[in-house]
């Protein structure tokens, strides 16, 4: 863990919408999102594998994401995740929270040392 990781206490409250983004982008499967959210942020957060599966079936009863088997491949079929249409609903407001939560962060953080 070097110092330049993010603490998964302070993306917690996120993780939903920065995988939902993943999957509005494209299906995606668990393996796929997580190397994804590391390489987007070169490293600095990793989700761990029974956190990432936790989402999804927190996504998946809410209705936001809906699951289902891909071909077959080395090591049997892959279980994807698509966004529905009440997921993008739920993105989009996210989208807007953050920008919101975003500027009153920036209010007492910018500038202060």
């Amino acid at each position: 863990e070097g110092e330049d990781m993010i603490s998964s206490d302070i993306i917690r409250g996120h993780l939903d919408a920065i995988i939902l983004r993943l999957i509005y982008e494209k299906d995606r499967y668990g393996y796929e999102i997580s190397k994804e959210i590391a390489s987007r942020t070169e490293g600095r957060f990793q989700i761990k594998e029974a956190t990432l599966y936790a989402v999804f079936q927190r996504l998946e009863k809410r209705g936001y994401i809906r699951s289902y088997e891909g071909d077959v491949s080395r090591g049997g079929r892959r279980r994807y995740y698509a966004i529905t249409p009440k997921g993008k609903t739920e993105l989009t407001e996210s989208v807007r929270e953050w920008s919101k939560v975003k500027e009153i962060i920036d209010i007492f953080m910018e500038g202060t040392l």
